[in-house]
């Protein structure tokens, strides 16, 4: 089951990471996503994200998160929370 927990309001090509704007639920080191839009479709395991420059685990809606992506992503490209549900 997929669930939408927010999007994707930057990319940083040179290094690899997708600022994700979390519009609900929570999103934590470990869990899968799937980010979908115009020229992205791929699902991968969160290894790391950054608040603020700083490493965490869980992140709540409203954080704006730096997350490390294998592909590259586009701002507004939806992201989806992967559960086994």
């Amino acid at each position: 089951m997929e669930e939408e927990i927010g999007k994707i309001t930057h990319y940083f090509s040179k290094i690899n990471v997708g600022i994700l704007e979390l519009s609900k639920g929570t999103l934590q080191v470990g869990d899968t996503i799937h980010i979908k839009g115009h020229t992205s479709d791929f699902y991968q395991k969160i290894e790391s994200m950054q608040l603020e420059h700083d490493p965490v685990d869980k992140v709540k809606p409203g954080e704006p998160v730096g997350i490390k992506v294998e592909n590259s992503v586009r701002e507004n490209d939806v992201v989806f929370k992967v559960t086994e549900e």
